[in-house]
């Protein structure tokens, strides 16, 4: 195939994005060029997500939308690829044919053969052709102080309400050589965000957690300056974690625990391993061995069959726990689930409704947590510009990527990547604001 400019667009998760990074460097390993500027992009690849009838949609829109670029761009193709494929191409295949290719979520190494069929006028479902080939080399999307590494695919929790293990698969850990030299070929990076659906179950598919060797053989890699732990579910924080937490200065002391419930009847209902007072324990374990740790959650609101109770005990759990930072939402029926099948479904506006409470809860929180910091000083990496608040825009170390609040501050200047002492002026429910020291 005669070189080409190709575009993207990636949908969902920052896992989806380390996806959507390996069909680019397939892309340039075959010596074509990628463009930022979608509307000079001859080939287009939405990157789809599929975890919520949300997602699904603005996948779709999102394709219906870049298809327009025939006439008021240079798109010649339109390749779907992802979960969105992966889990419906039966439905999607004859539905959407805007798109001329579609591709699963382990085919990266199938493009070009699909488009080589495309050119040649076919329609083609390449979804299950690809080798499944997820640790080559990658096109990082992010600022290249920030890198994600996803360490395993798939799920085998099975939690009731979940599409992932029937899009994905079985939990699959990649090869920890692998993931070494991948994470060597990233180059200098500031802050190495480690992702999967269950970071903490690492290598156990192979009869063994692996997790805490992994975290030290990339601590040991001269070119990463900070790990970060993402997607820690609470039944594996072992003791073993807990002291690689405290103790590894490269370990960014922060814990995303995806808890999605405190009430023991509802966690049994999602398939959820632990308890409230399993949980609560956890929590004050963790901020006794790491006092600085900060913690981060997210919640599912009604969950079929919740009751007014269980979600005021929800509520006083969020206040006794005392989150860092906290996301909310509301649940969401997906077909296939076994919650999909329960009885007691809540309505949407109720969901509406508790979702909002939740989060006020978790507003008065945030905003005692960050008020004092106010006076105080704190160390800040620069992210850029926010060219709308004509502000730079940074994190400290417990505000994660994208799913956190922000540091806003003033300076002479402020180098993308670098690290900054601010003095803190102001702080809302949500972000820091302040100026670096003279």
């Amino acid at each position: 195939m005669e070189k080409k400019t190709f575009g993207m667009i990636s949908l969902g998760c920052d896992k989806n994005r380390v996806d959507g990074e390996r069909l680019l460097g397939e892309i340039v390993r075959r010596g074509h060029t990628v463009t930022d500027d979608i509307s000079q992009a001859q080939i287009l690849i939405v990157n789809t997500c599929a975890f919520l009838a949300s997602a699904r949609k603005e996948a779709i829109e999102t394709a219906l939308e870049c298809n327009g670029y025939r006439e008021r761009g240079k798109l010649e193709k339109l390749v779907l690829s992802g979960c969105l494929p992966q889990k419906y191409i039966a439905e999607l295949f004859p539905a959407l044919t805007e798109a001329d290719v579609f591709l699963g979520v382990k085919d990266a190494d199938a493009l070009f053969g699909a488009l080589e069929r495309a050119y040649a006028g076919e329609r083609v479902n390449a979804v299950g052709t690809g080798s499944g080939g997820e640790t080559g080399g990658r096109v990082v999307t992010t600022p290249s102080h920030l890198k994600y590494l996803k360490i395993a695919d798939g799920c085998s929790n099975h939690c009731t309400y979940c599409l992932i293990p029937s899009i994905r698969g079985k939990y699959r850990s990649y090869p920890e050589e692998d993931l070494l030299r991948e994470a060597r070929r990233l180059g200098e990076t500031e802050e190495l965000v480690l992702v999967a659906q269950d970071t903490t179950r690492y290598g156990e598919d192979g009869g063994t957690n692996r997790f805490v060797p992994l975290l030290r053989k990339l601590s040991a890699l001269e070119n990463i300056r900070s790990i970060r732990l993402l997607y820690c579910y609470p039944d594996r924080i072992s003791a073993e974690l807990t002291a690689e937490l405290r103790e590894n200065p490269k370990l960014v002391k922060y814990l995303d625990l995806p808890l999605q419930h405190s009430e023991d009847r509802i966690l049994k209902a999602m398939g959820r391993r632990g308890s409230r007072a399993e949980y609560l324990e956890l929590i004050a374990r963790l901020r006794e061995e790491i006092p600085s740790v900060a913690l981060r959650t997210t919640f599912i609101s009604g969950f079929p069959t919740e009751t007014e109770e269980e979600h005021a005990a929800l509520c006083a759990f969020l206040q006794e726990a005392r989150f860092e930072n906290c996301g909310v939402f509301a649940y969401s029926r997906e077909e296939g689930t076994p919650a999909y099948r329960m009885k007691g479904q809540i309505p949407a506006a109720v969901k509406r409704r508790r979702v909002k409470e939740l989060y006020a809860v978790q507003q008065r929180v945030s905003a005692e947590k960050l008020a004092r910091f106010v006076g105080r000083t704190a160390e800040v990496i620069c992210d850029g510009f926010d060219f709308e608040k004509g502000l730079f825009a940074g994190r400290t170390y417990f505000q994660a990527p994208e799913i956190d609040g922000v540091t806003y501050f003033t300076a002479p200047e402020a180098a993308q990547g670098a690290r900054y002492r601010i003095a803190v002026d102001r702080a809302d429910a949500y972000d820091l604001y302040g100026h670096t020291e003279e």
